[in-house]
């Protein structure tokens, strides 16, 4: 039986391991931390829960189909709920807009709200569906590292559609000139945060990602978002995947090009193959001693990093629901201090995710837990700790300025994540959410390759490889991963 190490244990790591176990492949998942799932940890105290990391679901059918592959049936593992509102944005000016999973009842909310045309902005969710449907199976499924996906037909339609793609505008300049509206255009720029980059220097196309939010919907598990890794653990376990945790792996053993296997401890681990889900800058710092990196790619600007509290909040608000915008009064100048100047903003634009308002076991009664987050730069050896303290007192005066209560008092339980504490709990090289941000059309579209074209059977999946970040690219990544071997 042939072997296969996975290196890291996020949803990209647990997924590719389910992956290779069903394919036959005996299994082996080394983690450098006392649990499985990198990013989609878990805070617990004074009662509350909070979800670490990754806050917001979307394409739930990659969890299902994940688990049918392992024959089992989705519902005795993983049950989810589609949200009627897939986020709430407040404004300085105290407008509420509702952001309805019914797009025509989010269209009539967003026209009476900002007085923009319904039809306008029922063209501009079409063309946005257009762009997912005519780039999805080859920026999304595919390797674009390939050249099998170059000569399939779909390829060939996708590519007579790029003019039709807003490839070579920013996502500011098409949402503006689409919109004509300040505060939708606002609106529609904050997806770029989604995979940490700029809306002023991001190419257009990006706007698929508010398709996937608007036109497809935004779900809750019911068991909190670390129930997505706990589900993919538990199969693995029942498919006698052996999971090594505390076990860092300290290099990538090779011969001839080829792996042999792994490092843990001094003590060599022999495999066929060897699949990474380890931030690429580490794996060729720290993993791979090879001559020949690169250097392009491991250059690219990298994404934006987050600051998190983690507030027990000892009230309930009803105001708010599971995912909530604070938007900033000047959001050219915020993503200016983020991606220029390196520092945090003055005027954070703040997001809410308060799960015990679904799932009511994560707060005690009549309390609430708060995640919150702003958007910051990644580490550049910035004084995190003078900053961390001046974000704290300026989204507290935010927030208690907007909602008229003394925030402060409210909190009964914090702690906070910061740039330097997720490169050293993940490893995200200089705490980068994202990896590389997609401030440019060729960082946006040729991130690394889920496969060394220089040593063979090493692959590579995760947010900081092909497709990109998030859950539902990671575990995409996976899947092109089990597809390249297979053929």
């Amino acid at each position: 039986m042939s072997t296969v190490i996975v290196i890291g244990s996020g949803v990209a790591g647990l997924a590719s391991a389910l992956r290779f176990s069903i394919k036959g492949y005996k299994v082996h998942v080394f983690e450098s931390n006392n649990y499985v799932g990198g990013k989609i940890a878990e805070i617990k105290g004074n009662g509350f829960r909070f979800d670490a990391g990754p806050s917001l679901f979307t394409m739930p059918e990659l969890m299902d189909d994940l688990i049918r592959l392992s024959e089992n049936n989705p519902q005795n593992y993983f049950n989810y709920l589609k949200l009627k509102e897939s986020c709430r944005y407040f404004f300085n000016d105290k407008t509420i807009i509702h952001g309805y999973s019914d797009i025509d009842r989010f269209i009539f909310e967003a026209s009476k709200k900002t007085g923009i045309d319904p039809k306008k902005l029922k063209s501009f969710f079409k063309k946005n569906k257009f762009i997912y449907n005519s780039t999805k199976s080859i920026f999304i499924e595919k390797s674009l590292h390939k050249l099998s996906t170059y000569l399939s037909f779909k390829t060939f339609l996708s590519f007579l559609k790029i003019p039709f793609l807003n490839i070579f505008t920013t996502m500011n300049k098409v949402n503006e000139n689409s919109l004509k509206n300040k505060k939708l255009t606002q609106l529609f720029n904050r997806f770029a945060t989604y995979n940490g980059s700029n809306p002023y220097k991001a190419p257009g196309i990006l706007n698929i990602i508010s398709h996937l939010e608007f036109n497809q919907g935004a779900f809750f598990p019911k068991k909190g978002m670390r129930s997505i890794v706990d589900v993919l653990y538990k199969i693995c376990l029942e498919r006698n995947v052996k999971f090594h945790l505390n076990s860092k792996v300290d290099k990538i053993n090779l011969k001839n090009n080829k792996v042999t296997g792994v490092e843990v401890n001094g003590e060599s681990h022999n495999s066929d193959l060897v699949i990474s889900n380890v931030d690429i800058h580490f794996v060729y710092k720290n993993l791979l001693d090879v001559k020949r990196k690169p250097i392009r790619i491991l250059k690219q600007e990298r994404s934006s990093s987050a600051l998190i509290f983690y507030w027990g909040i000892s009230k309930i608000f009803k105001s708010l629901d599971l995912h909530n915008i604070l938007f900033s009064s000047d959001y050219r100048n915020e993503f200016d201090q983020i991606f220029k100047e390196k520092t945090i903003p003055d005027d954070p634009t703040v997001y809410i995710n308060i799960t015990s308002k679904y799932k009511k076991d994560d707060a005690p009664k009549g309390c609430e837990n708060w995640f919150v987050m702003i958007n910051v730069p990644h580490n550049q050896d910035q004084d995190w700790e003078s900053l961390v303290s001046k974000a704290r007192k300026s989204i507290i005066n935010k927030l208690s300025n907007h909602f008229e209560v003394d925030l402060e008092k409210l909190i009964v339980f914090e702690e906070y994540l910061d740039p330097i504490k997720i490169e050293d709990k993940t490893g995200s090289y200089l705490g980068s959410l994202y990896g590389n941000s997609s401030n440019s059309k060729s960082s946006a579209f040729f991130r690394h390759p889920n496969f060394s074209s220089k040593i063979k059977d090493l692959y590579f999946c995760g947010g900081s490889v092909h497709p990109g970040g998030g859950i539902p690219l990671a575990l995409n990544s996976a899947k092109i991963i089990d597809d390249i071997v297979s053929k």
